[in-house]
């Protein structure tokens, strides 16, 4: 009986799909787990796989063609078909590779019974015929399964939504002793027991995920599946603005005023991306949406009171502002966003994003890009370390800065010259105080 494959649903909010190619072709044997088309849903190109072995009997959807999920795009053949004389329209009878993960579809009832068990061959207890409780189950699974006598009611299944596959049975199969054999206790020499180590189970507590958690799960998900992202690296020398900002800080300590190096990077990302207007972009399909005001987003690191995470509070005009006004507006949105919480506002239309964890004394790490933006820079602690400056060996500041960006809207080429920009002004910062 030959197997339907129907468009998946590769995503929750998934309604369709379009083939964008077939890695098989009609007559081509697959095995289960082998990709069979890539297919672009509304987040991503993906690969679907199959989940049963056979032959390819017939391709029913062509490549480029959308179709709403569940509509079947091919026929596959199982061993000893005829895939020539098989129907390009499947009828009631043609069993259904499910693929969609909606958890309330079932096996039909309808399927055949397993045989009866020989005298040599052990019997084990048949799956429930009615079909409320039945597992989803392929065809070829449940035909392993009859032959070999086991229960599946008692597998759990490793296809989509749970589904029971060829894989499943025959692992099962190797579980269990051979039908007609007598397993053997081989006894232990009493002057050597074995000592059986009790294990514990595995204890496990429920925590709520709060409506903001859910929210940034879904945005980097989003994120890492639609973005086509790369990281490009660059070390800075921080001697100098380190000196200058204990200057700075130590001039202004009347007026209880505190920069902080990630105030002296927001001003330098904001001046550069005045000058590479790309990095002041968005992508939106079929165009490149160039934004007029830059606008510098700051994650701020959430208690594990307010649900942990981070939220990106914005900077507005930050090419404009002075290192004074981006240090107060800082300091203010981070304590709200982790006393009250920011407004909507606060937190919109952020450009560019920087994420700094040089406080927590990590030293290298890449960051996600935040959806508009084409770029977010993370940045690790500015480090004493050797360093070579001028021909000789020394002592100095480093700090890793890690830049990941949107390829569809920045090329390599763009980032370097854009990093070498920010590299001349955090090496050299009294062009920040201009």
């Amino acid at each position: 009986m030959s197997i339907t494959l129907t468009m998946p649903r590769l995503s929750d909010t998934m309604e369709q799909g379009t083939i964008i190619k077939w890695n098989v072709q009609e007559g081509d044997e697959v095995a289960s787990g082998a990709v069979v088309a890539d297919i672009e849903t509304d987040k991503a190109t993906m690969e679907m796989q199959a989940y049963d072995d056979g032959v390819v009997a017939k391709i029913l959807v062509g490549e480029g063609t959308q179709v709403p999920v569940g509509t079947a795009i091919a026929l596959i053949a199982e061993d000893g078909e005829d895939p020539t004389g098989i129907d390009a329209a499947p009828s009631a009878s043609t069993e259904t590779a499910e693929v969609d993960a909606s958890p309330e579809v079932t096996e039909p009832s309808t399927a055949p019974a397993a045989p009866a068990p020989s005298a040599s061959t052990p019997a084990r207890s048949a799956p429930a015929a009615t079909g409320a409780g039945r597992p989803r189950v392929s065809p070829v699974a449940r035909r392993l399964a009859e032959e070999h006598g086991i229960d599946l009611t008692s597998l759990a299944g490793s296809g989509p939504g749970g589904r029971i596959i060829k894989r499943d049975v025959l692992a099962q199969v190797d579980a269990e002793p051979a039908a007609g054999t007598v397993e053997t206790a081989v006894p232990v020499p009493l002057a050597t027991p074995t000592a059986v180590q009790e294990v514990p189970a595995l204890e496990s507590a429920a925590i709520e995920v709060s409506g903001m958690r859910q929210t940034i799960a879904r945005r980097l998900v989003e994120s890492k599946q639609t973005i086509p992202h790369y990281q490009v690296k660059m070390r800075f020398s921080m001697d100098a603005l380190i000196d200058l900002r204990a200057s700075l800080n130590e001039k202004l300590a009347a007026e209880e005023v505190k920069l902080s190096v990630n105030d002296f990077l927001v001003r330098a990302c904001a001046l550069a991306m005045a000058e590479h207007p790309m990095f002041n972009a968005s992508w939106a399909g079929d165009r490149i949406l160039a934004h007029r005001r830059v606008n510098v987003g700051v994650a701020v690191s959430l208690s594990e009171e307010r649900g942990g995470g981070l939220v990106v509070a914005t900077i507005r005009d930050a090419n404009l502002k002075s290192l004074r006004m981006i240090s107060a507006e800082t300091r203010s949105l981070a304590a709200k966003a982790r006393d009250k919480g920011l407004t909507t506002e606060e937190m919109s239309d952020a450009t560019f994003t920087i994420s700094n964890l040089g406080m927590f004394g990590v030293d290298d790490f890449t960051a996600i890009i935040n959806p508009p933006n084409s770029a977010i820079l993370a940045c690790g602690a500015a480090i004493e370390q050797p360093v070579v400056r001028d021909h000789q060996l020394a002592v100095g500041w480093e700090m890793a800065a890690n830049l990941s960006l949107d390829h569809r809207v920045i090329d390599g080429a763009m980032a370097a010259r854009y990093l070498a920009t920010l590299k001349s002004m955090i090496e050299e910062p009294m062009r920040l105080l201009a």
